[in-house]
């Protein structure tokens, strides 16, 4: 009876939970998967597992019952159990993989079949399902002969734009769908976004909102792992069955067009499944520059080294601004990964800073990426329009930093001088120095703010009036210091250093005094001078005890790192 048995949380993170559970799924023919919540149904009492099924998000997975306790019926408990601990977390519509075995089980549960494969099947229940995204779908259907493709975009390049150009001739009508999953360096509005911008031209083109139903973490997780295996092959079925079953039908599309993968071995065996389950699915060669098919791979690579004109000839103009936002997260993270660092946050301690930790600075980062791509995206019409809209995003911004971390100032400082760089990247690509001088100018100075105390008590330059001069000191010489040195080990920090030697860093100023503000700018000098990592940790204990910290340095030498990368 049910009353001889109890289900109890397992906590995967306790060594002695993940090996019981291993354990058993082994023994049931199955591995363990990623998970953030796990319940084991045990006999009154008892230590053995005897049935067992996690949740990630709102997908059960790993569902397994000892061969002994089949007809129990505790798979209903507890497939019941965890549809409840769905619920209590938010979510309405709940997703299982499963084996095919199990099939009447979760039917008696209300769930219904959305996909199978020969190893799996793929069910769900509740609102806002499958239904609804094909509702959506058939409201963009168009009669005659149509097409898809299914995109991931990461970023949108000109192959991306070359396979959407040369399936849209084939076609009265060409549905684009984005795929939806956040696994990516751009986010999924960002990415649809640089879709439906990339390809705004094409009169028959129409791009899709994505869902969970189109190659996402729910159908196809291994897709976002590049890695071929049984199963990712099992993942691909159920991903193309449900395409086939459901999409396909709902946008009356009957050829799918793929780009040719001449490196990639999962997508490469993605699209041979595809030939083999769909109707017609037609290949297009790649689009090559000096015969190297264009990549995103590849866009990705160059942004990551800083490189970005090395990236511009792969990718469409309206893609462009958001490679420069990321080059922009890019100089953040560096900064906050630069470790040790006198005084500041890092991988290593806090620094200075008693409400402030590594995870929280990612999380501003995190939350002031749109903010950065509103910068860099807002229509421009006159200079004086487009900076009462910069001031107007700062002040979301902020919104944003502070909900995301509690009401810690994290990035304030750094987003101005970022978020005014990408403005000036947009009116004076050609002579970003001049284009900062000419937003700065039309800025209004700051008031009761630390940086204006600072400003006013000890006749300082602060950030506003640094941008008006267009960072003099950051283009004559901690922009050539870094060129030099930027392929030592430690050129960031010595770089750092170079900044704390010559900037009038307005929050050292605010936390101490005059004389504690030169002696930092010493002190910087001579370990810059004579430099070894001891004598920087030794500088960041003593930074700690005198409760100096150089955020505006930290924020000049992201800027620095941001400039050089637009330069290079």
């Amino acid at each position: 009876m049910y009353t001889e048995f109890e289900i109890r949380e397992l906590r995967l993170t306790l060594p002695r939970h993940r090996q019981m559970v291993e354990r058993f799924l082994a023994a049931n023919g199955l591995r363990i998967d990623n998970v953030d919540y796990y319940a084991g149904v045990f006999s009154i009492d008892g230590d053995e597992l005897l049935a067992g099924g996690g949740l990630a998000g709102n997908v059960i997975k790993c569902i397994a019952v000892s061969s002994d306790s089949r007809d129990e019926g505790l798979s209903n408990r507890l497939i019941s159990h965890l549809i409840s601990v769905a619920h209590e977390r938010g979510f309405q519509n709940i997703k299982v993989f499963t084996k095919p075995s199990n099939l009447s089980i979760f039917e008696s549960l209300s769930f219904r079949l959305l996909s199978e494969a020969p190893q799996a099947i793929f069910m769900e229940t509740g609102a806002k399902g499958i239904e609804d995204y094909c509702r959506y779908l058939r409201s963009l259907c168009k009669e005659g002969k149509n097409g898809v493709i299914v995109m991931n975009a990461n970023p949108f390049t000109f192959g991306h734009r070359y396979l959407v150009e040369q399936a849209s001739l084939q076609v009265e009508h060409l549905f684009v769908i984005a795929v939806k999953e956040e696994a990516s360096l751009f986010s999924y509005q960002e990415r649809l976004a640089m879709i439906k911008q990339g390809c705004a031209d094409l009169k028959n083109v129409i791009v899709c909102e994505g869902s969970d139903y189109a190659i996402s973490a729910v159908t196809f997780p291994t897709y976002f792992l590049k890695e071929l295996s049984e199963a990712s092959e099992t993942q691909m079925r159920l991903d193309l069955d449900l395409f086939r079953r459901h999409i396909a039908p709902s946008l009356n599309v009957s050829v799918r067009f793929v780009g040719s993968e001449p490196t990639d071995v999962l997508t490469c065996r993605y699209n041979e499944l595809m030939q083999e389950m769909l109707s017609r699915v037609e290949t297009i060669e790649r689009k090559s520059i000096k015969g190297n098919p264009i990549s995103a791979t590849e866009v990705r690579k160059v942004l990551s080294e800083g490189r970005f004109y090395d990236a511009l000839p792969l990718v469409p103009v309206t893609t462009v601004p958001y490679l420069v936002v990321q080059l922009a997260i890019r100089a953040l993270t560096l900064e906050l990964d630069t470790t040790p660092k006198p005084g500041l946050v890092d991988l290593h301690d806090n620094g200075s800073h008693r409400d402030m930790n590594y995870d929280l600075m990612m999380r501003s980062i995190r939350a002031l990426r749109p903010r950065f791509v509103e910068v860099a995206t807002t229509p421009f019409v006159t200079l004086q329009q487009y900076v009462s809209e910069l001031q107007a995003i700062g002040i979301k911004a902020e919104k944003d930093m502070l909900a995301a971390t509690g009401g810690v100032n994290t990035h304030k400082g750094a987003f101005f001088s970022l978020g005014i760089t990408i403005a000036a990247a947009r009116i004076s690509p050609s002579d970003i120095q001049t284009g900062i001088k000419e937003i700065a100018k039309l800025f209004p100075k700051a008031k009761n703010t630390h940086g204006s105390e600072a400003v006013s008590r000890y006749h300082i330059k602060g950030a506003l009036y640094n941008a008006m001069e267009g960072y003099p000191q950051l283009f004559s010489d901690w922009l050539p210091y870094y060129q030099n040195v930027r392929k030592e080990t430690y050129a960031l920090h010595k770089t750092l250093l170079r900044i704390m030697a010559t900037l009038d860093d307005t929050n050292i100023y605010h936390r101490t005094d005059a004389d504690t503000a030169l002696w930092v700018k010493r002190q910087a000098t001579e370990v810059q001078d004579d430099f070894s990592i001891d004598k920087l940790e030794a500088m960041n204990k003593e930074f700690i005890i005198r409760n100096i910290s150089p955020g505006g340095c930290a924020d000049m030498l992201a800027l620095t790192l941001f400039i050089y990368s637009m330069k290079n």
